[in-house]
């Protein structure tokens, strides 16, 4: 017998309860497991906390040998078109030392940890239109809410386009059509989307959870071995385009932000930008 024992891996019925505050989580007996980012319930609203919850939620799915194939969306008729009114307020306190656990090191190891972290399949489930998109648009598989509107503000908002959805959309849409959506802040709706190649299916959003177990009992088909290798395989772009292009992106991101002493995380900011590409509706947003 072994000197030392095994460090004890997470449990399902554990984090399910720590993260609840940020993600709905629930796990079938197969360990296909769905998780669904919230904020109070309802569509994502962006803030320095549920930012950093993104990376920890990766890495704490990839530790659980129990999870075989992760579905990830968001909640409600959009993905994230606001931000939490007073989510940012650590930033006013001190945004230098924000700047880079917020902006650099926990935007690092977002984008990183679904692609290193994760030896599953994942399924992006895309519900609706906002920012930050790369978080479904990257899995391995993705399928699309018919009325979302895919789009990277941070140009027309006075920002550097370096971050995540900067890094994605030169991956799937190539050089010339990336440099396009990011410098005119391009609105990209669910038809185009399909036609480009950002996604692989489009259907109404009410109809999305049940493709994705359909799509997930597909995959789950083939031995455990088989399915995690494959994602190996099919995930390579996704790390040498990480590898290469993510620092640097967020380092010139980051650069602009403190060279130009501005702050963008205000609720006002982000709503005015995101309704230029998405006027608001009167629809359930819960």
């Amino acid at each position: 017998m072994s000197i030392q024992k095994f460090i004890p891996t997470p449990k399902f019925d554990e984090y399910k309860e720590i993260f609840k505050d940020h993600y709905k989580m629930e796990r079938r007996d197969d360990g296909v497991i769905l998780v669904q980012a919230h904020t109070a319930g309802g569509p994502i609203q962006l803030s320095v906390q549920n930012h950093r919850s993104l990376g920890q939620m990766f890495k704490t799915i990839g530790q659980d040998p129990e999870n075989e194939l992760l579905i990830f969306s968001g909640t409600g008729n959009d993905f994230m078109m606001t931000a939490d009114p007073e989510g940012f307020a650590l930033e006013d306190e001190d945004p230098q030392y924000w700047a880079y656990e917020y902006a650099f090191k926990d935007c690092r190891i977002n984008i990183t940890s679904p692609i290193f972290d994760l030896d599953i399949p994942t399924i992006g489930v895309l519900n609706g239109s906002g920012l930050h998109t790369e978080i479904c648009l990257m899995c391995d598989i993705t399928i699309c809410a018919e009325h979302a509107v895919i789009f990277d503000p941070h140009y027309d908002a006075g920002w550097v386009p370096g971050d995540g959805i900067n890094l994605c959309f030169r991956e799937l849409l190539g050089a010339k059509r990336a440099a396009f959506a990011l410098l005119t802040s391009q609105a990209i709706d669910a038809k185009q989307a399909l036609e480009w190649g950002m996604v692989n299916e489009v259907h109404p959003r009410e109809k999305l959870l049940a493709r994705a177990y359909e799509i997930a009992d597909h995959i789950m088909k083939q031995h455990r071995m088989t399915r995690r290798l494959s994602t190996a395989v099919v995930r390579r772009p996704w790390k040498e385009r990480v590898t290469n292009d993510l620092d640097t992106g967020i380092g010139i991101q980051m650069f602009s932000y403190l060279a130009k002493a501005s702050h963008h995380h205000t609720k006002a900011h982000f709503d005015s930008v995101n309704s230029t590409k998405v006027p608001a509706k009167k629809s359930d947003r819960k």
